[in-house]
C-alpha cells in the first residue's frame, strides 16, 4: 500500500491515534500537514518522520482563528489536498452532566463540533482541486444511535453526534463531486495492547481501517465503519 504523492492534513497529531496517522502515511510516500494544540508535540511528531514528509501546524480546533489560520497555512503550501483526517477532539469523562465545568464542556462541543465543520470548510476548495479527495473522521461509538456503552460526559456524547451527522449530509451532498466522507464509530479504544478476539480494539486497528478505506479505488465509497464492541 503506498500513498505516494498524496497531500494529508491529519488533526490532533501530537500524539496517541493522531500521531499514528501522521507516521503511517508518510511512511507510505504522502506529505502529512499534521496540527495539534501543543506545538511541542506534534513538533515531535513531524520529528519521527523520514525525508521531512510531516510539517507541524498548531492548531486548537475549539478557537476558530487557529482553524482558519491552519487552513491558510496548508493552502500557502500547496494547492490541493487529497486526505483530510478529523481526528483530532478533546475527550471529556464523567457520566453526570455535574461531571464537567461549563468551560470543559464549551471546548469539547466547540473543538468537536464547530472545529470539524469550520475545518471542512476552509479546506474544501484544496479538496475540490484533487482528482481523489477523502474526508475522514474518527467520530467514535459514541455518536451513534442509542450508544450507552461509554463513560464519556453528555457533551462529548453531543459533540461526537455533531461530528456524525456532519458526516452524514456531506457524503450525500459531497458525492456527486467525488470526493468521499468516511466516518468511523469505534468504541472506547486502548492505544496498545493484544489484537485477538477478546482484547479490547487498539488504535493501530482504528489506523488499519483508514489506511483501508483511502486505498480503495475511487469507484468504491465506504461510508461508515462500525465495531462491535467487547463485551465482558
Amino acid at each position: 500500500m503506498t500513498f505516494e504523492g498524496l497531500r494529508v492534513a491529519v488533526t490532533g497529531a501530537g500524539r496517541d491515534t493522531g500521531r499514528r496517522l501522521a507516521l503511517a502515511f508518510a511512511e507510505r510516500g504522502a506529505h502529512v500537514y499534521a496540527a495539534a494544540r501543543d506545538p511541542a508535540a506534534v513538533t515531535s511528531t513531524a520529528d519521527l518522520a523520514q525525508h521531512g514528509r510531516v510539517e507541524a501546524f498548531a492548531c486548537d480546533l475549539a478557537r476558530p482563528d487557529t482553524v482558519r489560520a491552519y487552513a491558510a497555512a496548508i493552502a500557502e503550501r500547496t494547492d490541493r489536498l487529497d486526505v483530510l483526517i478529523h481526528n483530532g477532539a478533546a475527550y471529556l469523562s464523567g457520566p453526570d452532566l455535574l461531571d464537567a465545568a461549563d468551560d470543559a464542556i464549551e471546548n469539547t462541543l466547540a473543538g468537536a463540533g464547530t472545529g470539524t465543520l469550520l475545518l471542512t470548510k476552509h479546506l474544501l476548495p484544496l479538496l475540490r482541486a484533487s482528482d481523489r479527495a477523502d474526508v475522514v473522521t474518527l467520530v467514535s461509538g459514541c455518536g451513534e444511535v442509542g450508544n450507552h456503552r461509554s463513560e464519556a460526559h453528555p457533551a462529548f456524547y453531543a459533540a461526537k453526534h455533531a461530528q456524525a451527522g456532519l458526516a452524514e449530509i456531506l457524503s450525500h451532498r459531497l458525492r456527486p463531486e467525488g470526493i468521499r466522507v468516511i466516518s468511523l464509530f469505534p468504541p472506547d479504544f486502548v492505544q496498545d495492547g493484544p489484537r485477538t478476539a477478546d482484547s479490547d480494539l487498539t488504535a493501530q486497528s482504528v489506523v488499519d481501517c483508514v489506511l483501508f478505506a483511502v486505498a480503495q479505488p475511487r469507484d468504491c465509497f465506504i461510508r461508515e465503519f462500525r465495531f462491535e464492541q467487547l463485551r465482558r
